[in-house]
């Protein structure tokens, strides 16, 4: 167990299990709490089920105690008064555990140490699934508008910010090149909310660079900003745009994280909170790729992002292919190549076909839409 020098006598206990979102939404208000937490996971120890029965008479999870106090579920602690609850608190920290307190596991599981990559999983589920909730509470239809003011009073964010303190206990070295890309995607769209409801959408230039280098998330253990995020892990350690050198060093920790190459589909995911970015999605590791590539033809399918005038040869793209050109290939040629290989059949991809095989294209880049994309 995660010692912790305050003194504290007793000690709280959870029986879990894991993907459990009740139990994982308990342990975040616990965790708020700052008492010793045992969190022990019966589907890892079964032999203790019977005697959790026994005592509970439930074989539901989470149960939660406090020394040898049974609280009951997630939603009994959620509703507990907070009177009760201080009571509960200072039990624990005054209170010498007492001999009959819940039974642990032979082998004590230390608190971190159950924070492996299946719950970086569940974790990035369940704040996806917050996310959504919000989302479909306070998002336009088309997922280009946000409703901020309704979205900070709502208790599904109260319980975003909660959950999004256990960011900090992932650990992000043991997930796959697809966990990687959805639970970053998701999490950096998340942060640019968060960032938003916190400090207001960024005005100008300075406002949005200082936005972007500035709101960030401890996850694993270490600080990672929104340019971080995009330019420094899903990226592949690249140079954003208006930055002079790569987001780690070669002895940043960070650098263990990042993707080894930049992922050009995530342009097509991510959203900085302005008009200009794409709509507003989350994503799953099992179909991360063909999601961005949907996500990447839809994008193009919009004449804000793409726009083919045969007549002059010419091609209007959206400033997201001129920052990232490096990304799509480095030249006009290659880049265009990347959109057409990329589009969805359509007339205007027939037309894109004509022009570029007709030869001597002309790229240009069409203005970016900075304004909020906040819908009031």
């Amino acid at each position: 167990m995660e010692e912790i020098e305050r003194g504290d006598k007793g000690r709280v206990t959870v029986y879990s299990i894991q993907g459990c979102p009740h139990c994982l939404q308990a342990k975040a208000t616990l965790a708020g709490l700052g008492l010793p937490l045992c969190d022990v996971d019966v589907g890892k120890h079964p032999e203790l089920r019977a005697k959790v029965k026994e005592l509970t008479g439930r074989s539901t999870v989470p149960q939660i105690f406090f020394n040898n106090v049974h609280v009951g579920g997630n939603s009994e602690l959620q509703n507990l008064a907070p009177e009760e609850l201080q009571k509960l608190v200072t039990m624990v920290k005054e209170e010498p555990l007492p001999a009959d307190a819940p039974p642990l596991p032979e082998k004590n599981q230390s608190e971190n140490a159950a924070w492996d990559s299946d719950h970086a999983a569940e974790l990035s589920l369940l704040l996806r699934d917050l996310i959504l909730k919000l989302f479909s509470d306070h998002l336009s239809a088309d997922g280009k508008s946000v409703d901020y003011k309704g979205m900070s009073a709502s208790p599904a964010f109260e319980r975003y910010c909660e959950l999004a303190i256990q960011l900090q206990r992932v650990e992000l070295l043991s997930l796959s090149r697809e966990e990687k890309l959805a639970f970053f995607i998701n999490v950096y769209n998340a942060l640019v909310i968060h960032g938003y409801l916190r400090l207001g959408a960024p005005t100008n230039m300075w406002q949005r660079y200082r936005f972007f280098n500035y709101v960030s998330y401890l996850i694993g253990g270490e600080v990672f900003t929104l340019q971080d995020i995009e330019n420094g892990v899903l990226r592949g350690n690249r140079k954003g745009v208006a930055q002079l050198r790569r987001p780690f060093s070669k002895t940043d920790p960070r650098l263990q994280v990042a993707l080894p190459d930049a992922e050009p589909l995530i342009h097509f995911a991510l959203n900085c909170g302005a008009k200009g970015c794409p709509p507003i999605k989350t994503y799953t590791p099992q179909d991360i790729d063909s999601e961005l590539r949907t996500a990447a033809e839809a994008f193009l399918e919009n004449d804000d992002a793409c726009m083919v005038d045969s007549g002059k040869k010419e091609v209007h793209l959206s400033q997201i292919f001129k920052w990232y050109k490096a990304d799509f290939g480095g030249t006009d040629e290659k880049l265009l190549k990347w959109v057409l290989a990329h589009m969805s059949d359509s007339p205007k991809k027939t037309s894109l076909q004509g022009v570029i095989s007709a030869g001597k294209t002309k790229v240009s880049f069409l203005p970016y839409d900075w304004s909020s994309n906040s819908s009031h």
